[in-house]
């Protein structure tokens, strides 16, 4: 079938939803996004975007202006379902669990509208036997359907900020409730994708998903903890890593205020949740990206008590560099934190045009550094590294990412 000829459902149009979409809508598919937010819905059809990706909004308007991409709020019959909705997890008792709920009410909502031969596609990153559970789900309602359609698991493996390049160029990997359905999704990606595409069985997919998560976040946790050890030490972190990375099989990441992204700081709690006992390092690393934001908290409160009344500049909140998203960010914590506990904060996001976010207000980098007792540098934007050394004279700097060491002088 030709890509004029197929048309597509995508559920969900954040991060994931809305950069599938209008790749799609530009190769010639026929794509009718969903969300359940009229505002975003209607910013859409207006060819605009409510989330900040490089090239995002001129991929979505020239999608809207083709007339390929249209946005609802309800779901349509298609030849191709995707699904890129949330999967948040739940807390109590200091024990997270998947929520997988967004899926399963965007499985319910597509149900009534699937036909025979169609392709379910969870672009959702979800815990093992999610794909199965939408499935039954599925089949549960329409038994007609048992047999007759595909449904597979093809897990985003996308980095915010090169969004649309990576899902054309990277792997995939694909994997179907039964082998029919993991050809017929490799068969689609193969159309929009120039990476490698790797077939498995659904559940396989979903792990390895969570694992490459779980990897950097392990990885991070290793950095994080090397900074407070420096940190107690009185050694430069950043001279550690540099010095101990020149060894031809080290290669240490960068520390920073904690995790944060729905992805690494979310994933590996899908592990953790579903086998606990065996799971000891991935939670362990969690727990100490956790503490990291806690710690730059207890040192910003400890500078604090040498100053009456302190001006507390923020210079990032978004959890990683030259994004808009706010999603699990650290630096996002610990502000809303300290101004939750009646400190006065300021903040500087430069990719949020709002005055006020989250009760945090907004000014521009020039009059946080300025009017701050602290400045707290929590993200390294590219804004901020044309900042001028001087400027943080007679300051007191907390630094959790090192953007010091390279500021002119």
């Amino acid at each position: 079938m030709k890509n004029n000829n197929l048309k597509i459902c995508v559920m969900g149009l954040g991060y994931i939803g809305l950069p599938i979409s209008s790749l799609l809508a530009t190769k010639g598919f026929k794509v009718h996004g969903v969300d359940i937010t009229k505002k975003t819905v209607d910013t859409i059809n207006s060819g605009k975007v409510h989330i900040v990706e490089p090239d995002l909004d001129i991929l979505v308007k020239s999608a809207v202006n083709s007339g390929n991409l249209k946005a609802s709020q309800k779901p349509i019959e298609s030849d191709v379902f995707i699904l890129a909705v949330p999967t948040p997890f739940n807390e109590k008792n200091n024990v997270k669990t998947p929520d997988i709920s967004y899926v399963m009410k965007a499985t319910e909502a597509i149900t009534p509208f699937i036909r025979e031969n169609n392709l379910i596609i969870l672009e959702s990153t979800s815990p093992t036997f999610t794909t199965e559970k939408i499935a039954e789900q599925i089949f549960k309602s329409r038994p007609e359907l048992q047999n007759k359609i595909y449904i597979a698991h093809c897990p985003e493996r996308v980095l915010p900020g090169n969004i649309i390049r990576e899902l054309v160029d990277n792997d995939r990997i694909i994997g179907g409730i039964n082998d029919e359905s993991s050809k017929k999704a490799g068969e689609f990606y193969e159309k929009i994708c120039s990476g490698n595409i790797y077939l498995t069985d659904s559940r396989t997919a979903e792990l390895t998903k969570l694992v490459e998560n779980s990897y950097r976040d392990v990885n991070i946790a290793f950095a994080n903890e090397l900074s407070i050890i420096c940190d107690k030490l009185d050694i430069n972190v950043w001279e550690v890593i540099e010095m101990a990375s020149k060894h031809p099989r080290v290669n240490i990441l960068s520390p920073g205020p904690g995790v944060g992204g729905h992805c690494i700081a979310v994933d590996p709690w899908f592990i953790v949740s579903s086998c606990p006992e065996e799971s000891k390092l991935i939670r362990t690393a969690r727990e100490v990206n956790l503490s990291k934001t806690q710690w730059v908290l207890n040192k910003i409160k400890d500078k604090s008590k040498k100053i009456i009344n302190p001006v507390i500049g923020c210079l990032g909140l978004s959890f990683k560099a030259d994004i808009d998203d706010l999603r699990e960010s650290p630096a996002m914590e610990i502000a809303t934190t300290l101004i939750k506990e009646k400190y006065n904060v300021i903040a500087n996001e430069p990719n949020i045009e709002d005055k006020e976010v989250e009760n945090i207000p907004l000014f521009d980098v020039k009059e946080v550094i300025e009017k701050s007792d602290i400045l707290c540098l929590l993200v390294n934007h590219k804004e901020y590294k044309h900042i001028h050394r001087n400027s943080f004279d007679e300051k007191i700097i907390i630094d959790t990412i090192g953007l010091q060491q390279n500021l002119k002088d």
